[in-house]
Order: structure tokens, then C-alpha cells, then sequence
């Protein structure tokens, strides 16, 4: 159910828990609205970052709002929570063990905001978590309050209202799409709901549609399961077309002249903070039931080590066509980031990919990444170069197209006599 947020219901000043790619764009966003904003993040670097009006993180436009906004008095970072009307907790939650959910930054940002919780305060969880975690969000916070009463015990007259408001944004668009998609609200109880809608109505265009917390928690799991298991028929869709000798890319593209088929594009793999690790979510609570999305996940994971097996099979043919020793062939890894365009690595196939082929070949690769300016010490460590285009072009003898970047589409390059190719994105051999 869509709900209009009641307009007598405002906030004056909120706290945001977690200044990375959600939480700092989210502070910006309500402090443009006029709201005072206080960010929260355990990263020094961070804090003193966005406290100079600037940013650590890339997303465009993102730095003119923050940089106005700070100018403006209306966001400050610190290290430690002060009171507010609202947080909103957007803090990692990823998997340990055999793809457990980790929900220890939960538990953290829960006790570093309970000693200022005031009775009339609402506490948003954002974070993409397994279902039951606002649930268990608002225990901890009981347990450390015991002087105050949360909806799980005082329902609708609790002194605490608790909400679960997933982010469902597309890095590169993320100032946009927070403002003009429809966010999903679920409130543990319909005055919680209320409350948060009021919050996200300060600064969101499209609909606030009510559901109840664990149906709001399971919402953005299905949405990347969805995504997880389209993407895995397209990347089993190229392990097979690469045994029978057929070009995965024009197949597609005949395929989807076909009115009621959208079939996606394969790749390297499938990275990121959401759709490599949201499915696992899903599998952990009802392993029994979700046999298909259990399916997606293992063929998604397996592409890496895939392509990792046509690298080395261009190494040796890039070796015998040299007449040279296997460790004298360069290779040339095009791009690192989980998606095009952006600069985030965070469980990037491509970085598993290069780091693998690093302890093969050590001191032989060069990584072209357009959106970094230093290599993560997991492949610096192990002997990677990071290199421009030209420079890897022009000297390796292998080239690995593992992420589709702006440079690398518009400048598909003409290989040089015997050089060897995977492209992993269908742009530069389709």
C-alpha cells in the first residue's frame, strides 16, 4: 500500500550510520532538503574527509552536494552517535563461514546509538540483511535501554519506533534514483511505518509503499535474486556456446529479437555488495526451498575460475606462437570494478580473477583500471602493475576484457598480430 507521508510529521535533525556508498548520499540528499544531518562511520579518514567538504568515495555529483551541504552547516561526520529524531543504519552486511550472515556491523551501529536514543526517536535499518534482522536489531537496542520500549513488547505505544527501508540504487546513478525511485517501508508496527515514511517523504518523489519489516527484508533479497538468476542463464548460456563453438553475443542478440525475450549479457562473474551476496541470504534461512536460487549462485561463482582457465589457455598459445617461456608472456587485465564505470572493487570477480593469475604468473600482469589510483594491496602484494590503456595495449601479449568500461567501449582497439583475447563482455570480439 502506497502512503503520503503526514506532512505534521517532520524531522529536524536525523543521524546516518555508515558513510559509504548509501549512507554518505543519503546524508547529502536529507541535508539538501534543509534537514541537519549527523554522519556516523568508524573510518577517521573518512569523517575528516567529508568534514572538508569532500568525498571519499566516487559517484557522480556527489561531491557538489556534499562540499554545499557542509558549507552550508547542514552535515557533519563524526566518529560517535549524538542524539537525533532519526538514524538510519547503513552499515556492510556481508557472509562469513560457508555464506552465514554477518550482522556484527548491525550489532555495533545498534549499541553506538542506544546510549542516545530519546523516546520519540526512529531507528531505520537500511542495510540489505537476511529476514528477522530488524527484529533483531530492535532486541539489541532493548537490551541496551531497558528504560525504553521498542514495538517488539509495547507495540504501537512504544517509545522507540523500528523500520526496515532497503536502498535499491544503481551505483553512477545513486543521487537520481534516491530521490525518484519507490522505496519500500516496513515498519514493525503501522505507527513505525508512519514514522518512516514521514523521514523518507522529506526528500523521496516516488511512492512509499507499506509492508511489514521481514516482508520489506525479503523484498530486496528477491529483487537481486532475480537479477542473480537472469544473469546466471546468460553466463551458463556462454559456457555452453563456448563448448559448441557459437558466439554467445550474437545468439543473444538473435534471441531477444524475440518479443517476449530479454535474455542479459554474460560476464566475468557477478560482484558488488548486493547481488553477489543477497541470494546467499536467502539460501541460508531456507536452503531446502530455494534449490534454484542456490543454482545461480554456484554457476555465477564459477565463472571466474572459468575464464581464469581461458587465460591460461592464452597464455600457452601466446607462448608457443612466441617461442618462449611461459613466464615472458604479459597479460593485460582490463578493468577491476564489480560493474562498468565505477570504482568500486567490493566482491569483484574481476579482482578474484587477477589475483589468481598473479600467483600463476607473478610479475607478468598489468591491470588497466580507469577508475582507481592505487591497486588494493591483495594484487600490489602479489606483484600486479597498474597500467593505462595504452601502455598495456602496446605491450602484453594476452588481453583479458573483464569489465566493460566507457574507454574500453569507445576505443576498441585493433590487435596487434598474434595477440590473444577474452573478452568476457562481448565488445571487443563480438
Amino acid at each position: 500500500m502506497a502512503v503520503a507521508h503526514d506532512p505534521g510529521l517532520s524531522f529536524k535533525r536525523i543521524s546516518v550510520v555508515g558513510l559509504g556508498y548509501i549512507g554518505l548520499p543519503t546524508a547529502a540528499v536529507f541535508a539538501s532538503r534543509g534537514v541537519e544531518v549527523i554522519g556516523v562511520d568508524v573510518n577517521a579518514h573518512a569523517v575528516e574527509t567529508i568534514n572538508s567538504g569532500r568525498i571519499h568515495i566516487v559517484e557522480p555529483d556527489l561531491d557538489m552536494v556534499v562540499h554545499a551541504a557542509t558549507v552550508e552547516g547542514k552535515l557533519r561526520a563524526t566518529l560517535m552517535p549524538e542524539p537525533a529524531e532519526a538514524f538510519l543504519i547503513a552499515v556492510p552486511t556481508p557472509f562469513k563461514n560457508d555464506h552465514e550472515p554477518d550482522l556484527s556491523y548491525i550489532e555495533a551501529a545498534a549499541r553506538a546509538i542506544a546510549p542516545v536514543l530519546e523516546a520519540g526517536n526512529l531507528v531505520v535499518l537500511e542495510s540489505t540483511s537476511p529476514v528477522g534482522a530488524t527484529e533483531q536489531m530492535a532486541a539489541w537496542l532493548a537490551a541496551a535501554r531497558p528504560d525504553l520500549t521498542f514495538p517488539q513488547t509495547a507495540g504501537e505505544d512504544s517509545d522507540i519506533r523500528v523500520a526496515y527501508c532497503p536502498e535499491r540504487v544503481l551505483p553512477g546513478h545513486v543521487l537520481r534514483e534516491l530521490v525518484e525511485n519507490d522505496r519500500v517501508i516496513g515498519g514493525m508496527t503501522p505507527r513505525c511505518s508512519q514514522a518512516a515514511c514521514a523521514l523518507y517523504g522529506t526528500f523521496v518523489q516516488g511512492a512509499c509503499v507499506v509492508t511489514n519489516a521481514r516482508t520489506a527484508e525479503m523484498c530486496k533479497l528477491t529483487e537481486n535474486a532475480f537479477r542473480d538468476v537472469n544473469i546466471a542463464f546468460a553466463n551458463e548460456l556462454s559456457l555452453i556456446c563456448d563448448k559448441l563453438d557459437i558466439s554467445v553475443w550474437e545468439l543473444i542478440a538473435l534471441a531477444n529479437r524475440h518479443p517476449r525475450v530479454n535474455i542479459l549479457q554474460p560476464g566475468a562473474g557477478v560482484g558488488g555488495h548486493c547481488i553477489a551476496v543477497d541470494p546467499w541470504f536467502i539460501v541460508n534461512r531456507t536452503p531446502d526451498e530455494a534449490r534454484l536460487i542456490h543454482a545461480a549462485r554456484l554457476v555465477n561463482d564459477s565463472k571466474p575460475q572459468w575464464v581464469i582457465g581461458k587465460v591460461e589457455a592464452a597464455v600457452a598459445a601466446a607462448a608457443r606462437r612466441k617461442g618462449c617461456a611461459v613466464s615472458d608472456v604479459r597479460i593485460a587485465a582490463f578493468g577491476l570494478a564489480f560493474k562498468p564505470d565505477i570504482d568500486d572493487l567490493r566482491e569483484s570477480p574481476a579482482v578474484g580473477i587477477v589475483e589468481q593469475l598473479a600467483t600463476s604468473f607473478p610479475g607478468q600482469i598489468l591491470a588497466v583500471e580507469p577508475n582507481i589510483d592505487a591497486l588494493p594491496a591483495r594484487l600490489a602484494t602479489r606483484g600486479v602493475a597498474l597500467a593505462d590503456m595504452a601502455e598495456a595495449l602496446r605491450t602484453a601479449d594476452v588481453w583479458a576484457l573483464l569489465v566493460d568500461h566507457k574507454p574500453f567501449r569507445e576505443a576498441v582497439p585493433t590487435p596487434r598480430a598474434g595477440v590473444e583475447i577474452i573478452d568476457t563482455r562481448g565488445i571487443w570480439s563480438a
